[in-house]
């Protein structure tokens, strides 16, 4: 209950202007979202790469019904990317990119739009040694990102996707995407689902995840496990250990600000461990599905407002 109370708030103006309004909100923030401002992520990936992890970077921002606004966001990623690269920190980097911000929900010929710009930021990325990954967001948009995904894909074949466990079709999808070269992030999904598309309990999420980590593991293609969960990820390596697969062909991912030292503990052993970085002033949404994650995110927001108001 307490779960769809925060992501139905997530898509609420008005709880979205009182959250924004609240002057200790922002300090809190800041341990989920880099900040707002390139050089903010700059210095956050920097911080990171010190530390032996790898980043993806997601320019903060969805839903876009305007035009000029999807053109901003093209230009923010490449913004970020030029800058990346004056620091010698593009080779190896990944960005993240929601369709929904670069044009998809635009009225009119979005998915033409959102194709080109994404094409867009797939050109800087390459050209800077990083790559591109295409975030996943409610179950009505899924056949549309994945769509683009092919299309993109027929010039930029490393382009990964991202496929959301919660999703009773997912297992089909991990099968479809399980092919050589494919970069597919599984995660278990953050958005308010109907039980027709979706599962609803925990167990039946995690054993649902568990299924498609194992079809993306004893495929041909490059899986990246996202997850905080101490069990799965106990899962996650026995799996990596009976299939056979190496230390250099997958990688763990993790959320900013969330088990850092588990994120360091997994770098240390010498694996891929990725940290999906936010930055920008559109933090509103993805912050709310933060805190219905987790209700430690929810206590630990809770307690830090009463500490600064």
């Amino acid at each position: 209950m307490l779960r769809a109370s925060l992501l139905a708030a997530a898509r609420s103006t008005r709880m979205r202007s009182l959250i924004e309004t609240v002057p200790a909100t922002r300090a809190v923030v800041g341990r989920f979202v880099a900040g707002s401002a390139t050089e903010d992520a700059v210095r956050a990936v920097r911080e990171l790469t010190e530390a032996g992890l790898r980043i993806s970077l997601d320019h903060l921002g969805e839903d876009t019904t305007d035009a000029r606004q999807a053109d901003v966001t093209v230009q923010a990623y490449q913004a970020m990317l030029a800058a990346l690269a004056a620091e010698g920190l593009a080779s190896g980097a990944d960005v993240s990119v929601k369709l929904s911000a670069v044009g998809r929900s635009l009225p009119v010929d979005g998915e033409k739009i959102a194709l080109e710009n994404a094409r867009k930021i797939c050109v800087s990325a390459a050209a800077m040694g990083a790559t591109v990954t295409l975030d996943m967001e409610d179950h009505t948009t899924t056949d549309s990102t994945l769509g683009i995904l092919r299309q993109l894909r027929v010039d930029f074949p490393w382009v990964g996707a991202v496929l959301q466990a919660y999703l009773r079709r997912t297992e089909q999808d991990c099968r479809d995407l399980s092919g050589a070269g494919s970069r597919v992030r599984l995660c278990k999904g953050a958005y308010s689902e109907p039980e027709s598309v979706a599962y609803q309990e925990k167990s039946e999420v995690d054993r649902s995840y568990v299924r498609c980590l194992r079809i993306l593991l004893e495929g041909n293609g490059y899986p990246m496990i996202a997850s905080h969960d101490p069990r799965i990820i106990a899962i996650a390596e026995e799996l990596i250990a009976e299939t056979g697969r190496t230390a250099d062909d997958h990688e763990f991912q993790m959320l900013y600000g969330i088990r850092p030292e588990e994120q360091r503990r997994i770098a240390a052993e010498s694996r891929t461990m990725r940290v999906y970085v936010p930055y920008g002033d559109e933090w509103y949404g993805y912050f709310m599905r933060r805190l219905a994650e987790r209700p430690a995110n929810l206590t630990f927001f809770l307690r830090g407002l009463a500490s600064k108001s």
